[in-house]
């Protein structure tokens, strides 16, 4: 079933090649959208997807890469826009 996700992640994940790590895991688990930074320190972003790949693509995001720190993930249903051809990296 194709759901879709926006979530922000918070913590140590600017300047660490977090948004890049997103992007990796989502283009690995076959999921299409983007990753962005915020202002405030956090990223957010979009995901689109089978359901139970985008359940793995957040246990893997709450992890984070090596240099990263997650501090805290939510997460909030969203509409499936099938707008995504892949997954990309806004600025």
């Amino acid at each position: 079933m194709e759901t879709a996700i926006s979530f922000r992640v918070t913590g140590r994940v600017q300047g660490v090649g977090f948004r890049v790590f997103v992007k990796e895991t989502g283009q690995q688990l076959g999921l299409v959208g983007w990753a962005k930074n915020e202002s405030d320190g956090s990223v957010i972003g979009l995901v689109e997807g089978d359901h139970g790949l985008l359940v793995e693509f957040i246990k893997q995001v709450k992890i984070g890469n090596r240099w990263s720190s997650v501090k805290g993930l939510e997460e909030y249903p969203q509409r499936v826009s099938g707008d995504f051809q892949g997954f990309e990296i806004r600025y």
